[in-house]
């Protein structure tokens, strides 16, 4: 039995399972477009292709459990943002901000590479999460704003995301794209923030 690193054999598996996911976090996040095996992985991560085995099934199987593993990290990111924020408009500002920065960082082509491989009911059970979850706190915002139909304001904020965020995938940098999104959204939250 090999040598265990951990003070107990489920701290060992887990820390295991966790440095093969970072590794195929890793490898996708240097070529989004290079779906890495689970041999490249194991080898990324230090581990014995077999290890890899023992941990997923198959590579379909380590991407969506990447994409649940992935998903939740993204929201959490935002909703540290956006709790850091004092008024409802900052709150709304951190939304935009915390998304662009997620997207040059390179987070969500590592979500759409995950997504060529991974299981798509997986992937939109997880992505359904996400937007839910990262919506509610955006809703709160603008409904503490004074927004008059605040689900609705959150899509129209929700597309300005995705447009600057498409730009950034295009080569557009995060300075310019956030300050694209303050200029078109100051004059809106600028009364919560007076």
């Amino acid at each position: 039995m090999p040598k265990i690193q951990a003070s107990t054999v489920a701290e060992h598996r887990a820390a295991q399972r966790a440095a093969l996911l970072d590794a195929a976090r890793a490898l996708l996040s240097q070529d989004p477009d290079q779906i890495p095996s689970l041999a490249d992985v194991a080898r990324h991560a230090g581990l014995a292709r077999s290890s890899a085995y023992s941990y997923f099934k198959s590579r379909t199987d380590m991407f969506d459990v990447l994409v649940a593993d992935t998903f939740p990290r993204w929201s959490a990111f935002v909703e540290n943002q956006m709790a850091e924020a004092h008024t409802p408009g900052s709150r709304i500002l951190a939304y935009v901000e915390a998304n662009l920065q997620l997207v040059a960082r390179g987070d969500h082509a590592l979500a759409r590479a995950m997504a060529t491989v991974g299981n798509s009911e997986v992937l939109a059970t997880s992505s359904r999460l996400l937007h839910d979850s990262l919506e509610a706190p955006l809703r709160a915002a603008l409904a503490e704003h004074g927004a008059s139909d605040p689900n609705r304001m959150a899509e129209v904020i929700q597309s300005i995301v995705y447009a600057l965020s498409r730009m950034i995938e295009s080569g557009l940098d995060l300075p310019t794209a956030t300050g694209l999104a303050r200029e078109l959204l100051t004059p809106y939250v600028r009364p919560a923030a007076a």
